[in-house]
């Protein structure tokens, strides 16, 4: 199970590194909101990542530009593969939502909720570039599966 979770963080970091450079390329194509939902996404990942770490998170909606989302997305992923190598997939997680509301999770929940969130969000990204009369990058998780990614 930990090898799965390291290349699927490594396939979604590569992608959201694409994203990033489509996003700087676009620009002024784009709506506000595709950096917003970019940054967002990359704030959660930040949020979960300091719960298994016991950090301190970030703000749910913080902005910032698209290089210092790039820069914080290859620390989310250093972060993520720390988690998945030294932490037991089955430990169960205490938090707090930003609501005060606590919760218990296994690690192995919370990597995948920090998954299935960024694919959600990147799936609303790729609706905006098409919005926008933008050809969207391929970002589908099968294709590393074909061999059509590299990390590299």
């Amino acid at each position: 199970m930990k090898a799965f979770f390291k290349e699927i963080f490594e396939y979604n970091h590569h992608f959201n590194q694409k994203l990033i450079s489509e996003l700087i390329k676009h620009k002024d194509e784009l709506p506000e909101r595709t950096s917003t939902l970019l940054c967002h996404n990359i704030n959660a990942h930040q949020i979960w990542n300091a719960r298994l770490m016991f950090t301190t998170p970030f703000g749910v909606n913080q902005t910032y530009s698209c290089q210092k989302a790039s820069q914080i997305d290859s620390i989310n992923l250093e972060n993520s593969l720390k988690i998945i190598k030294d932490l037991d997939m089955d430990m169960k997680i205490t938090y707090t939502n930003p609501k005060g509301e606590t919760f218990v999770n296994t690690v192995q929940d919370i990597l995948f909720h920090t998954i299935n969130h960024h694919t959600h969000h990147k799936g609303q990204i790729i609706s905006d570039f098409r919005q926008a009369g933008i050809e969207p990058i391929m970002i589908d998780y099968i294709f590393l599966k074909r061999g059509g990614f590299s990390k590299s």
